[in-house]
């Protein structure tokens, strides 16, 4: 897909960390942008600097979702272009004795379906409605009609303890990328997912300079966290390269994640 100004994108979860990066990398390419996201001062400020559309989108709900694409495209036009990377996590083992008194517990429900909701859900949620809207388009010299990226997590493969939401989630985005890219194939839309794994984001910026050092102390090379703007690099290729289709690729400096 060749980017100028005649191409839109939505990026989900663009207010900060890798859907930040990325917002900023295809607007430093003509693109127009529109962020979905639920941090407000944050994704005014990024959509100001970027001359792009803030839309504060919760994507757990259908409505707020419908109106941030009714939104985007009243500003930018039809997006080709999807970055799903809004999500969350939580660390619950799914059954635990306390060490106080004895006393056992297991995984709330409610906090597990939470994960999968915003996760999953929603992630399907945003591929679904903007690949709806795509297929409106006429295709490019090409045949594209667009292009979809989302964002899994090295969890989906090897997740620790206490992930089990988590990584049931992002396995649900894993899973789902070559059904979407097959069910989409007709008209021209392709769809990737990226499953990054320890990054220097806002997730972890409340951890101690030590916590970040053993953890980059993890990755096999190179021994760092990963750069958003190293995802936003992998995402700008699965866009560009019309010939990436249906790919869950890691982007983890070779680690695989220990039990805890």
């Amino acid at each position: 897909m060749k980017l100028d100004n005649t191409i839109s994108a939505v990026v989900t979860g663009g207010a900060s960390g890798l859907g930040a990066a990325t917002a900023r990398l295809l607007a430093s390419k003509g693109v127009k942008v529109a962020i979905f996201d639920l941090q407000e001062e944050k994704g005014e400020a990024i959509a100001r600097e970027l001359g792009g559309v803030f839309c504060k989108v919760n994507v757990t709900d259908d409505a707020s979702v419908d109106e941030g694409f009714a939104k985007a495209r009243a500003a930018n036009g039809q997006e080709r272009i999807l970055v799903n990377c809004a999500g969350t996590g939580n660390a619950i083992k799914t059954a635990s004795r306390s060490k106080e008194d004895g006393s056992i517990k297991h995984f709330p429900l409610d906090a597990f379906n939470w994960i999968i909701q915003i996760n999953l859900v929603g992630t399907f949620r945003c591929i679904a409605k903007s690949a709806a809207g795509m297929m409106t388009l006429d295709p490019m010299e090409d045949g594209e009609r667009g292009a979809i990226v989302n964002t899994a997590s090295v969890a989906a493969e090897d997740g620790q303890m206490g992930q089990a939401a988590y990584s049931a989630s992002k396995g649900g985005v894993v899973g789902m990328t070559l059904p979407i890219a097959r069910d989409l194939m007709g008209e021209g839309i392709r769809v990737n997912t990226i499953l990054p794994g320890i990054f220097d984001t806002p997730l972890l910026a409340r951890a101690k300079p030590q916590v970040k050092a053993a953890l980059a102390a993890m990755v096999p090379f190179p021994k760092r966290l990963g750069a958003a703007e190293e995802y936003a690099a992998l995402a700008l290729e699965m866009i560009r390269n019309g010939y990436f289709n249906g790919e869950d690729v890691r982007l983890d400096g070779a680690i695989r994640m220990q039990p805890r």
